[in-house]
C-alpha cells in the first residue's frame, strides 16, 4: 500500500460552506488523496527462492556470525552457560538435531538480548562403534591395524561434523563456532583422563571379572545406556527338572515316603544351563512338593505358583507337603546335562513369584544377580561363551563353536530332551536387550573389564540431583530409577576407535600398572600428540624412568599397554571438565532428548559427583523426540522421514515440498509441546508458515503506519497520550512480562500463544480497529496521531523483540525497516523489550476497561450491525465510575471524544440518567462494573445503562464516520484538517 499525502487541490476563494459541500456524487473518491494510509516496502509474504536469498542476506547484513563474539566481549553482570550435549558424528543432520539445536538457540538468544553473556560451545561425540562400523563399511577389521581403523573413523567423523556444523549455522544457531569441542581432540582427551585419574584415585574405578552386557555382533562389552529393548523378542522358554540328590536336612524325615523329587525351574535362556552352578529359592516364601495327576512325577515348586503351573501343565497338582523356603537349606541337585556335576540349593532375595516356579536356575557367568549369589557363596564363575557369542571348549565338543543364540541354544534343548529333563517347552514373547548400534540381541557374559562403582556414588548423586531443577519435573523419576538400577558401570570397550584406557599390564603376572603418576603423564602426551600416540609411540614414551620410579614398578620391558578403550558415555560424560570454566564447571542448563536420561545426563552426573560432589548442571531440560504427524517414529522404509534441509530449501518437486525457510522450522520447534513427542509433517509446516504470514501482516500494518515517524524526536510523553494509548502501553508491559517469564521457563509454546493472543485480541480485534480513524484522518502532526504512533512504535519494538529468539531472521528484517535507529544497528545488539513502570497509572486500566464493558453491552445489543451508525446515551449514577468516564469525555455530548472513539459510535452523550422520552427505535442495555483500586482498598461497583439509537448525522465522505451535519459534506474535524492543509 502507498501512503497517500494530502491532495494539492487548491481551495482558495471558496467559502467555508463550499469547502464542506463542494463535491457530490463520488465525493469519497475526491478526498482519498487527503487520507494518511499506511505505506511500507516491507513485503506481506516472501516465498520461494527469494525467501531463501532474503534469509542469507539478513544473516550476512546483521552479522549473525559475529554476534557470539560480540556478546562475549561485552561487559555483563551475569553469564549464562548452556552446555551442549555433543551430537554423534556419524551421519547427516536430521530433524532431531533441528529440534534440539533450535530449542537451545531460542534460549541463548533470549539470554543475549536480556544482557547476559552467553557461553555456548558446540561439541561432537566422535568415538565409538557406530562411527567405526560406518567408516569401515564392508572392509571389516581383520586386515586393518588399530591405527588404520582410527584414521578411517576420524576422517568419517570429520566429514559428518562438517555437514552438521554447516546445517546448524544455516539454522541461525548462535555459538562459538571457532572453538568447538571434539571428543577426539588431544586436549579434550587429556581432560577426560584427568577425571578418570581422580575417580581411580578414590577407588571408584576398578578391574574385575564379572558378567556384563556383551554384544556378539559388535564383539564388545556394552553399558546399560547402549542398549535398546525389543518388546517383541521371542525366546524358547523351558521348564526343566533338577533331580534332588541330597534332601535338605529339615525335610529328611517327612521325605522318606516321597520317592524321587525334582526341583522345577523356568528359563528363557536354555543356552545358559551348561553354566549352571546352583538353584536358588526365596527363604521367606512357602514351598511345596506336588505330585502330577497325569504321571505322578514329584516336583518342588513355590506354593503360590501351584495353580498357574497346573494350568500350564494342564493337569492337577496334588500338594504332598508344604514348608518354609528356609527349610531347603542343604539340598543338592543333579545338573541335568552334566552327570558328574552337583549343584546346591541356595537362598537368594532376587527370586520372584510373578513368573516361573519360584526356583531360579543360577549361572553366575551369565546373570548379574547370579553373580551376586556366586560372590556370596564362593561359587565358580565359568564363562563358556567367547567374544563372538559361541560356546568355548569348556562347554564340551557337542556345543563348541556353536552360537548360543541360535544352533547352540537348540543343541542344549536337544541335550535336555535326551535326558528327559524338559517338562514343558513354549515360545515366550518378552522384552530383551539389543545392541543399539547393530540392532542385534546381546548376551550377558562374564569377562575381565574395567568398572565404575556406581553403587557407592548413588546416594551422593541423588543428593546432588535433588538440588537440580528438572523440566518437566516428571522426568526426575526416570533419572532416579536409572541411578537405582545401575550398581556398576562397565567402561571398557574392546575396540580401536576411542580413548585408550591408560593402563599397562605386567607381562608375567598380568597386574595392571595404573596410578596418578602414570595417568598424569599419559594425559600430557595425549594433550600434545593425541591418543593415536598410544599406538604410534613406544612404551618408553609413557612409562618414563620417572613414572616407573614413582610407581615403584620394574623395568619398562616388563609391561605391555592395554588394548581396551573407554566407553563413549565416559567420553561425553566428562565434557563438563573439558568445556566449562575451571573456576566452577557447572552449567546453568543441559538441554537434551529424553534418551539422555540414561545416557549423557547420567554419565555427566556420576563423573561430576565422583570428582566434585556436585552435579554439573543447575537445570535439566528433557525434550521429546520428533515423530511423524501420525505420531510414528520416523523411518526411511516407511517414507515418513522429514529432512530439515528439504524443509528449508525445498525438495525435488517444489509443488510437493516447497521451501519454507529457516524461520518456519524454528516456529515449529517453538510452537510445539517439546516435553512430549513432537509431530512434524506437511500440515504442521504449512500451519507454521501461515502463522508467520499472519504475523508479517500485523508487522506490516505497524510499519506502514509509522512511515515518516521518528520516535527519537516525535514521541509523545505517556502523560499526554489518549487514555486508550496509555492503556495499550500497560497491556504491552503485561505482555512483555509474561513473555519474559515464559522464555525463562523454557516454555516457548506459551510465548507463541501469548503472542498470537496479543496480536489477535488486543491489537487486531481491539486497538487497531479503534485507532484507524485517528491514524488516517487526523492531522499528520497532531497530538492524537503522534500519541497513537508512539504506541505503535513501542508495540512494533516489543513484538519484534518478543519473537526474535524464535524468528531471528524476521525480527532483524523488521528492524531494518523500523524507525528510530541508525544504519548498521541490529536488533540483537540492542537489548530486550524495554517497558516502563510509569505505563501503569492508577485508574487508567479501570477507565478503559470500564468503557470497554459499556461498549460490549452496546455491541451485544446490536448484533451484526455497524456501531458507527448509532449514537449513544450512556447513563451512570454520580460516583467514581462516572468520574472515570468523564476523563474520557469532558463535554456532555461529543462526536470526537476518547469515549466515542472507544465506543466506535457516531456520537456519545454521557449523563447520570437516561431521558424518559427515548425514541421508539432506541435499544437499551444495562450492566455493572466493579472498580478495584489500590490493591482493593478502593472498591466500588456501579451500574450503567446504554441507549443506542440510529444516528441522525450523515456520513462524512472523507473519514466515512457518521459525524457530518449534511449529506456529502465534511464533518467538522475533516473540514478543519483540510483548511489547515491549504
Amino acid at each position: 500500500m502507498l501512503l497517500l499525502r494530502r491532495s494539492a487541490v487548491g481551495f482558495g476563494g471558496v467559502a467555508r460552506w463550499g469547502l464542506r459541500c463542494l463535491f457530490s456524487g463520488d465525493a469519497a473518491g475526491r478526498y482519498r488523496g487527503t487520507v494518511l494510509l499506511p505505506r511500507t516496502d516491507f513485503p506481506m509474504r516472501v516465498n520461494g527462492p527469494s525467501l531463501l536469498e532474503r534469509e542469507i542476506q539478513i544473516q550476512q547484513k546483521c552479522g549473525f556470525d559475529q554476534l557470539y563474539t560480540w556478546q562475549r566481549g561485552k561487559k555483563a553482570k551475569k553469564e549464562y552457560y548452556l552446555h551442549d550435549g555433543p551430537p554423534y558424528a556419524n551421519g547427516d543432520p536430521h530433524v532431531g538435531h533441528a529440534l534440539n539445536k533450535i530449542l537451545k538457540d531460542i534460549r541463548n538468544r533470549f539470554e543475549v538480548m536480556r544482557g547476559r553473556q552467553v557461553h555456548y560451545v558446540p561439541g561432537w561425540d566422535c568415538h565409538g562403534l557406530p562411527i567405526e562400523l560406518k567408516a569401515l563399511g564392508d572392509l571389516g577389521t581383520n586386515e586393518l591395524t588399530p591405527l588404520q581403523i582410527r584414521q578411517k573413523a576420524r576422517e568419517f567423523a570429520e566429514r559428518a561434523i562438517s555437514r552438521q556444523r554447516a546445517a546448524f549455522q544455516r539454522w541461525g544457531v548462535l555459538a562459538d563456532w571457532e572453538n568447538c569441542y571434539y571428543t577426539f581432540d588431544g586436549k579434550y582427551e587429556a581432560a577426560q583422563l584427568k577425571v578418570f585419574q581422580e575417580m581411580h584415585n578414590k577407588g571408584l574405578i576398578y578391574q574385575d571379572y564379572k558378567p556384563v552386557f556383551w554384544s556378539p555382533s559388535s564383539r564388545t562389552a556394552l553399558a546399560e545406556a547402549e542398549l535398546e529393548y525389543n518388546p517383541e523378542h521371542v525366546s524358547r522358554a523351558l521348564y526343566i527338572t533338577f533331580p534332588l540328590l541330597t534332601l535338605p536336612a529339615k525335610l529328611a524325615a517327612q521325605a522318606e515316603s516321597w520317592g524321587r523329587v525334582s526341583a522345577l525351574i523356568w528359563t528363557t535362556q536354555p543356552w545358559t544351563i551348561p553354566a549352571n552352578q546352583a538353584v536358588c529359592y526365596m527363604p521367606k516364601v512357602q514351598y511345596s512338593v506336588v505330585k502330577r495327576a497325569d504321571n505322578e512325577q514329584l516336583l518342588l515348586v513355590a506354593s503360590e505358583r501351584i495353580n498357574s503351573l497346573a494350568s500350564m501343565l494342564k493337569t492337577n497338582l496334588e500338594s504332598l507337603a508344604t514348608f518354609a523356603g528356609s527349610d531347603l537349606e542343604g539340598g543338592v541337585c543333579q545338573h541335568p546335562t552334566i552327570s558328574s556335576k552337583e549343584v546346591p540349593l541356595l537362598p537368594a532375595n532376587h527370586v520372584t513369584m510373578t513368573k516361573g516356579t519360584g526356583l531360579v536356575h543360577t549361572a553366575p557367568a551369565h546373570g548379574m544377580e547370579d553373580y551376586g549369589v556366586a560372590t556370596h557363596f564362593n561359587l565358580p564363575v565359568e564363562c563358556m561363551v567367547d567374544e563372538e557369542g559361541r560356546f568355548t571348549e569348556l562347554a564340551g565338543p557337542e556345543l563348541q563353536k556353536k552360537s548360543v543364540m541360535t544352533e547352540g541354544n537348540s543343541t542344549v534343548i536337544s541335550m535336555l530332551q535326551a535326558v528327559g529333563a524338559i517338562v514343558k517347552e513354549e515360545d515366550c514373547v518378552h522384552s530383551y536387550p539389543y545392541d543399539w548400534r547393530t540392532k542385534q540381541p546381546v548376551v550377558i557374559r562374564a569377562s575381565k573389564q574395567w568398572f565404575i562403582n556406581t553403587a557407592s556414588l548413588k546416594d551422593k548423586a541423588k543428593d546432588a540431583l535433588a538440588k537440580v531443577r528438572v523440566i518437566p519435573e516428571s522426568a526426575r523419576s526416570g533419572l532416579l530409577a536409572m541411578l537405582d538400577r545401575r550398581t556398576y558401570w562397565c567402561i571398557s570397550r574392546q575396540r580401536s576407535w576411542g580413548v585408550p584406557i591408560p593402563v599397562f599390564y605386567h607381562k608375567e603376572t598380568g597386574e595392571p600398572l595404573l596410578n596418578k603418576h602414570s595417568v598424569t603423564h599419559i594425559a600430557k602426551v595425549f594433550s600434545e600428540k593425541g591418543s593415536d600416540s598410544w599406538w604410534t609411540e613406544p612404551v618408553e614414551t609413557f612409562l618414563t624412568p620417572d613414572v616407573l620410579q614413582k610407581s615403584k614398578a620394574g623395568a619398562v620391558s616388563d609391561y605391555v599397554r592395554g588394548e581396551d578403550v573407554l566407553d563413549i558415555w565416559f567420553d561425553s560424560g566428562a565434557s563438563w571438565a573439558a568445556v566449562l570454566p575451571e573456576s566452577d564447571p557447572r552449567a546453568d542448563s543441559y538441554v537434551e532428548g529424553k534418551d539422555q536420561i540414561g545416557g549423557w545426563f547420567q554419565s555427566s552426573l556420576l563423573t561430576s559427583v565422583a570428582v566434585r560432589n556436585k552435579a554439573p548442571y543447575k537445570t535439566l531440560v528433557v525434550h521429546g523426540f520428533a515423530v511423524s504427524e501420525k505420531g510414528e517414529k520416523m523411518s526411511k522404509s516407511v517414507g515418513n522421514v522429514i529432512d530439515p534441509d528439504v524443509v528449508i530449501n525445498g525438495g525435488k518437486d517444489l509443488s510437493v515440498s516447497p521451501p519454507y525457510g529457516v524461520d518456519v522450522l524454528r516456529w515449529w520447534v517453538a510452537e510445539s509441546n517439546v516435553f512430549s513427542e513432537v509431530q512434524i509433517g506437511p500440515n504442521t509446516l504449512n500451519a507454521a508458515k501461515e502463522s508467520i504470514n499472519k504475523l508479517r501482516n500485523t508487522l506490516r500494518f505497524l510499519l506502514g503506519n509509522l512511515q515518516g515517524f521518528d520516535p527519537r524526536s516525535q514521541a509523545v510523553d505517556p502523560k499526554q497520550m489518549h487514555y486508550i494509548d496509555q492503556y495499550m502501553l500497560h497491556v504491552l508491559r503485561e505482555f512483555s512480562m509474561k513473555v519474559t517469564d515464559a522464555y525463562s521457563e523454557f516454555d516457548n509454546g506459551r510465548v507463541i500463544r501469548l503472542l498470537q493472543s496479543f496480536i489477535t485480541r488486543d491489537l487486531s480485534n481491539f486497538y487497531f480497529s479503534i485507532i484507524k480513524d485517528r491514524l488516517y484522518c487526523d492531522p499528520e502532526n497532531s497530538l492524537g496521531r503522534r500519541s497513537c504512533q508512539t504506541v505503535l512504535e513501542e508495540i512494533l519494538d516489543g513484538v519484534s523483540r518478543s519473537i526474535a529468539p524464535v524468528l531471528p531472521h524476521l525480527a532483524e528484517e523488521v528492524y531494518l525497516h523500523a524507525p528510530g535507529h541508525d544504519e548498521g544497528d541490529t536488533l540483537f545488539r540492542s537489548g530486550w523489550i524495554n517497558t516502563s513502570s510509569v505505563w501503569r497509572r492508577p485508574g487508567l486500566e479501570e477507565a478503559v476497561e470500564g468503557a470497554c464493558a459499556i461498549r460490549d453491552s452496546f455491541l451485544s445489543s446490536i448484533p451484526g450491525r455497524n456501531a458507527a451508525e448509532y449514537e449513544l446515551i450512556i447513563a451512570i449514577e454520580p460516583g467514581l465510575f462516572f468520574e472515570l468516564m468523564e476523563s474520557l469525555q469532558e463535554e456532555p455530548t461529543s462526536t470526537c471524544s476518547q469515549l466515542t472513539e472507544l465506543m466506535m459510535a457516531s456520537r456519545t452523550t454521557l449523563t447520570s440518567s437516561l431521558p424518559r422520552d427515548l425514541p421508539s427505535d432506541a435499544i437499551t442495555s444495562t450492566g455493572n462494573f466493579l472498580i478495584n483500586l489500590e490493591g482493593g482498598v478502593i472498591r466500588e461497583e456501579s451500574s450503567y445503562s446504554v441507549a443506542a439509537m440510529p444516528t441522525s448525522l450523515s456520513r462524512c465522505p472523507r473519514c466515512r464516520r457518521y459525524t457530518s451535519d449534511e449529506p456529502d459534506c465534511l464533518c467538522p474535524r475533516c473540514q478543519t484538517v483540510l483548511e489547515n492543509a491549504k
